[in-house]
């Protein structure tokens, strides 16, 4: 039998619909592991670094999150960087992009939203988390806009502990620490 070189390709997609990568054996994959509604929503707000991105894909391929980018992106969704730090669990991510945080909160139900931010008091690890919420983070040079933290209660303001004068986290580690704190609490169902 002959040796088939698998191929990936970016299958052709529309502002707010799912992204998915088809599958390397040429069978159509279902883009998540899990079941619909998912636990969590994480919200990339612009994020700018491909690697970040793709690290976060690959949480959520594995945690059972859903995963939405709103627009502008610092990259285009076939960036090679982007593949490589989500290694093969593209096709198991459901991704979504959306013009804006309006229109993403709408299509998702509006749900209960935190944002995790530097200019939060609250300690992420103080906030009873359900099943549902989306995590909201911001690009990785400027973090979340002033007008968007200013329309979110206190309450909604989380921040990840750092020692005195650092700056901030690594945009996917925080991510990771959020959405496993979250899951954590419902045992890792």
């Amino acid at each position: 039998m002959p040796t088939v070189k698998p191929t990936i390709a970016i299958e052709p997609r529309t502002r707010g619909q799912s992204f998915g990568l088809g599958s390397s054996s040429g069978v159509e994959c279902i883009p998540s592991f899990c079941p619909e509604p998912c636990m969590f929503h994480v919200i990339l707000f612009q994020p700018e670094i491909p690697p970040n991105t793709g690290n976060v894909i690959r949480l959520c391929a594995n945690s059972g999150c859903t995963l939405h980018l709103i627009e502008p992106l610092g990259f285009e969704l076939d960036d090679k960087r982007l593949r490589r730090a989500g290694l093969d669990y593209h096709e198991y991510a459901t991704l979504q992009t959306h013009a804006d945080l309006a229109s993403c909160l709408e299509k998702i139900g509006n749900p209960r939203l935190f944002a995790f931010t530097t200019k939060g008091s609250r300690p992420f690890h103080d906030a009873s988390f359900a099943p549902g919420d989306a995590f909201l983070f911001g690009p990785e040079s400027r973090g979340l806009p002033a007008d968007i933290l200013d329309s979110l209660s206190s309450d909604q303001r989380l921040r990840l502990p750092m020692r005195e004068g650092c700056r901030s986290l690594n945009l996917s580690n925080t991510v990771a620490v959020a959405v496993y704190e979250a899951w954590r609490q419902h045992g890792f169902a």
